[in-house]
């Protein structure tokens, strides 16, 4: 299958123009799958939480999953995009999951970064694996990449490639997320933003480098710091449902969770 990002920056706010740059990029794109950045519909940076409720959306009703649902039926993709979500009095920094077939799912980001603390509540949905047929896919937002009980639950739960919609600042993670690759023998996709995002004293420059990963550490294609552009390749996930390593080791099989209590605060998985 083909798998891709699309990379762009987003203008805060505009929503409508996020939603128009991103459909122009989608349409010029042949893909079986594309992650889209997160918020790619609002923007980053948020100066107070009336903004928040301003930009927010439910899900699936709102206008951006119902253009997103549009688009996956036209162009017979599945995608996944970052977005403000309204959920009763709550709000999440969540990524919408659509298929041709329609609305399949929503994840609410799990590890809030920096100042989101301030606009968004935690997540409360696990990490999902979504089968479509073809493959297995999980979905995860920027921050998430830091915690290795992520990219490691969503493997564990079958999914060959994980979709990684991302607002990234710091350096690190398009090193990390090889290693992340490696330790679970899967593919990801990281869709980045780029641009630097101004609102009054408060600023932040995304290092874009959205890039696609193979199970064995490797960097299949990855974009610019600063470029617009939508990155695919072909993917043979046969090789992600593969975690024998050599005659005597198997990835999964070798673990010893009756060991691992202390790390994920139980005693047992």
């Amino acid at each position: 299958m083909k798998a891709g990002f699309v990379q762009f920056e987003p203008l805060f706010g505009e929503v409508d123009k996020n939603i128009e740059k991103a459909e122009k990029l989608i349409d010029g794109a042949d893909a079986d799958l594309l992650v889209l950045p997160e918020l790619f519909n609002t923007g980053y940076v948020f100066t107070s939480k009336e903004e928040v409720i301003d930009l927010s959306e439910e899900i699936p009703k709102g206008k951006t999953t119902q253009a997103l649902m549009r688009m996956a039926k036209n162009k017979d993709v599945s995608l996944v995009a970052g977005l403000a979500e309204r959920k009763d009095d709550k709000y999440f920094n969540s990524a919408v999951i659509v298929s041709p077939q329609g609305y399949l799912g929503t994840y609410r980001k799990v590890h809030l970064f920096f100042e989101e603390n301030l606009w968004f509540d935690p997540g409360d949905t696990e990490f999902a694996v979504y089968d479509i047929g073809k493959y297995k896919f999980g979905v995860m937002i920027c921050f998430d990449w830091f915690f290795p009980e992520a990219m490691r639950a969503l493997s564990l739960k079958g999914a060959h490639i994980i979709c990684h919609s991302a607002n990234l600042v710091l350096p690190f993670c398009q090193d990390a997320m090889k290693t992340r690759c490696l330790e679970n023998h899967v593919f990801a996709v990281t869709a980045n933003r780029t641009g630097m995002e101004a609102r009054g004293e408060k600023y932040l420059q995304f290092t874009g480098k959205s890039q696609i990963i193979g199970p064995r550490a490797e960097v299949m294609y990855q974009a610019g710091g600063d470029t617009e552009e939508v990155g695919v390749m072909e993917v043979d996930l046969t090789i992600a449902a593969d975690k024998q390593l050599n005659e005597y080791n198997n990835l999964f099989e070798d673990r010893r969770p009756e060991f691992y209590g202390k790390l994920t605060g139980q005693e047992n998985e």
